[in-house]
């Protein structure tokens, strides 16, 4: 923010991602092996607080590399309402990644988890959600529902 005139101005967000600046918050970073227990997560992760980090130690607990999905802004935006995310999908992104229980981060991750989608980042051992509210999807359904996964 700013002050214009006497007054506090809100601005947009002048973050620009870089290459180099997910490289900065993802060195070290590795593939999970194929013996390990792989758990995956996902949320908005909008300003990232002690309560997002306490739920990433504890899913991170559960099994040897956690995968976390960061929903996009469009998605958060449908689900939580107008006003969310606060922050860019690229600084959520960066502050999760900067958590020392995270191994990988999905960016864009859907809202739902699917069959398709855990197939996609590989062998999922374990899917975990926190304890807040969990909104249902757009058409209705519970973002968590294994029924249709045969």
């Amino acid at each position: 923010s700013s002050f214009v005139g006497g007054r506090r101005r809100s601005s947009v967000s002048r973050f620009l991602p870089t290459s180099r600046r997910i490289v900065q918050f993802s060195s070290g970073r590795r593939e999970p092996a194929a013996s390990e227990r792989v758990v995956y997560v996902d949320g908005a992760f909008d300003l990232f607080h002690v309560g997002h980090i306490e739920f990433l130690r504890r899913a991170r607990e559960l099994g040897d590399y956690l995968l976390v999905g960061v929903h996009d802004d469009a998605a958060v935006n449908a689900v939580r309402g107008s006003n969310f995310p606060i922050m860019s999908l690229h600084e959520r992104v960066l502050s999760v990644l900067a958590c020392k229980f995270v191994d990988e981060v999905i960016m864009g991750a859907p809202y739902s988890v699917t069959k398709e989608v855990l197939e996609a980042v590989g062998h999922v051992n374990v899917v975990c959600h926190g304890s807040s509210d969990c909104q249902p999807d757009l058409d209705g359904r519970d973002p968590y529902s294994v029924s249709d996964w045969g």
